[in-house]
């Protein structure tokens, strides 16, 4: 897991706390010149890492790399809300900087769009205003730092949609952030409660991107408990599989139809066995609530989200293309967590695929969702 914040960079041999820059690719001119100047553009590093990156070729064409899947931690945060880096789980923990972008390289991402996993749900109000303000302004120094290899989502605090709604728009509109990290609930609730509508419509306004990231489900954990990591291993993909099937049936996707989300790992369980969904009200129609009339077949809607690839086998990744479209599809690595060796031959090598296809999936399909401009 990454770390940014005032850890020591030693790519730019700079503290990150002192920097000046307000966005991605955003410099507050009224401040001055900035310390983190010296370590953009043509950054000795970063033109090593252009040397040795792996290059993705289509039909003599080079294609342009995203990953929309991957984590950070903010040890700042973290203090504050009593939790320890060390209790973070991944490779790397205590590095920054150049082996992130060496790693990238390794896989042959162009492009990382960080986020980090919300664990905040809980805090009370002035805490959560200080961790999601710090998240953000190091999420956006970051991204400066990198301007070419990385982008972010903006944290927000879900458990006060009022202030979540301010958030975004600050993060979005002032430090340049290039989407929302949210989890597959809030606190116990369900993103579908109107509490939350007005989040949905700050984020169908800003025509942002909503990255779903699921965090167990807590309501199984005595059942999770033994052998095989079962609450991160079924229970991520549930999270987030109960999190869609709301979405749907209490007609949240109706009401934003312009929603850009993007579910992770695969959208979990859902795309494998959403034609069940279709049949629901018809075989139990006592279970349904008349007075919410879909505007589509449930299985409909999964081709307006979006979906990563992390899903470990080319039969895997074809039978999600089926049900969702190929369209719909985006990298997911969960760099630095392990799961993803070769998310790049993962692609190349399910068969079946066109080269459009192909190259919308590795790229340029989250180009146009998180708004990078081609080079």
């Amino acid at each position: 897991m990454l770390i940014i914040a005032s850890e020591f960079d030693r790519h730019a041999g700079s503290r990150l706390s002192g920097i000046e820059i307000v966005g991605c690719n955003l410099v507050d001119a009224s401040r001055g010149p900035s310390r983190l100047a010296a370590a953009r553009g043509e950054d000795a590093a970063l033109r090593e890492s252009e040397s040795r990156r792996r290059k993705v070729v289509i039909n003599g064409r080079r294609v342009r790399t995203i990953d929309v899947h991957c984590h950070c931690v903010i040890p700042e945060t973290l203090a504050l809300l009593g939790l320890k880096v060390s209790d973070q789980r991944g490779p790397g923990i205590a590095e920054v900087g150049a082996r992130r972008i060496r790693e990238m390289d390794e896989q042959g991402i162009d492009i990382e769009a960080l986020s980090i996993n919300p664990c905040w749900y809980h805090a009370d109000r002035d805490l959560v205003v200080e961790v999601i303000r710090i998240n953000n302004d190091r999420l956006a120094e970051f991204c400066a730092l990198y301007p070419k290899r990385i982008v972010a989502f903006a944290s927000v605090a879900l458990q006060f949609p009022d202030l979540a709604v301010q958030q975004l728009d600050h993060a979005i509109r002032k430090l340049g952030l290039r989407g929302v990290a949210v989890g597959a609930s809030c606190a116990g609730d369900e993103f579908s409660d109107p509490k939350f509508h007005p989040f949905w419509a700050k984020a169908e306004e800003l025509g942002i991107l909503v990255f779903i990231h699921p965090q167990s489900t807590p309501e199984l954990s005595k059942r999770f408990r033994g052998n095989g990591w079962l609450a991160n291993t079924i229970g991520n993909p549930l999270d987030t599989t109960i999190c869609l099937s709301h979405l749907i049936f209490e007609g949240t996707l109706d009401r934003f139809p312009g929603l850009k989300i993007c579910a992770a790992h695969g959208g979990g369980y859902l795309p494998s066995y959403a034609p069940r969904s279709d049949h629901a009200c018809r075989v139990g129609p006592d279970q349904c609530t008349p007075s919410i009339q879909l505007k589509k077949n449930p299985t409909d809607y999964l081709r307006s989200l979006y979906f990563d690839t992390l899903v470990f086998t080319p039969e895997a990744l074809r039978h999600l293309a089926a049900e969702v479209g190929p369209s719909q599809l985006v990298i997911g690595t969960d760099h630095p967590i392990p799961w993803s060796p070769d998310p790049i031959g993962h692609i190349m090598s399910t068969p079946g695929f066109s080269d459009d296809q192909r190259i919308a999936m590795l790229g340029g399909t989250a180009a146009k969702l998180l708004g990078i401009k081609n080079e």
